[in-house]
C-alpha cells in the first residue's frame, strides 16, 4: 500500500509541474533573443544601418583581403604601358609549368589551340574567328597579363576565374608556346 502512496504522491507532483508548462511561451528562457528572434525582411528597410535603406559600405579606400590593386586602366594607353612596363613578380622557382599549362588547356586552348596557333576547337567550328597566333604577335608578359586580366576585343576577362597568381602562370605559358612556334 505505501508503493501506492508514492506512486500516486509522484503522478500528483509531476502533474502539478507539468500543468503551468505553455510550449508556445515557457516560463523562463535563458537567453531570450535565442527563443525569439527579430525576423527581418530580405532587402527591407531596416534601423540597422545608418541610412536605413543599404547595407553597410566598405571603409573608403579599403582594399578585400587578399587582393593586389592593378595599376593599369582598361584602355589602349594601360595595354601599351602594361606591355612595356608590367613584369611578373614570379620568380622561376614559383613557376610551376604543369599548373600553368592545365590553366591555359581549361581556360586558353578552346580558342587559341593548344599551340597557340590561333586554331582551338571554337575556331575550327567557325564559332569565333580571327583568333591571333601567338607567333604573329607582338607580346610581352605584361601585355598578356593585361589581356587575360582585362579581356580585348572578343575575348572577355578572365580576372573572376583566374587569381593574379594564376594568370602570371598563364603569361609565362604563353610565351614558352610562342618561342616554340
Amino acid at each position: 500500500m505505501r508503493a501506492l502512496y508514492k506512486i500516486a504522491l509522484l503522478v500528483v507532483v509531476a502533474s502539478v509541474f507539468t500543468a503551468c508548462f505553455d510550449k508556445s511561451a515557457p516560463n523562463y528562457q535563458y537567453f531570450p533573443n535565442m527563443y525569439e528572434p527579430i525576423s527581418y525582411e530580405t532587402y527591407g528597410e531596416s534601423s540597422a544601418f545608418n541610412n536605413g535603406k543599404e547595407g553597410q559600405l566598405p571603409a573608403e579606400g579599403s582594399i578585400p583581403r587578399g587582393f593586389t590593386p592593378y595599376e593599369y586602366e582598361n584602355s589602349n594607353e594601360g595595354y601599351e604601358l602594361a606591355k612595356a612596363n608590367l613584369e611578373s613578380p614570379l620568380d622561376s622557382a614559383s613557376i610551376d609549368l604543369p599548373r600553368a599549362k592545365e590553366l591555359y588547356t581549361i581556360y586558353c586552348a578552346i580558342c587559341h589551340g593548344d599551340k597557340g596557333d590561333g586554331k582551338g576547337n571554337l575556331v575550327k567550328r567557325e564559332k569565333f574567328l580571327g583568333v591571333p597566333n601567338y607567333k604573329d604577335r607582338v607580346i610581352t608578359e605584361g601585355s598578356v597579363f593585361h589581356v587575360v586580366t582585362y579581356g580585348l576585343n572578343s575575348m572577355g576577362s578572365h580576372a573572376n576565374q583566374l587569381s593574379q597568381e594564376e594568370r602570371w602562370q598563364v603569361a609565362h605559358y604563353v610565351l614558352k608556346l610562342r618561342s616554340e612556334l
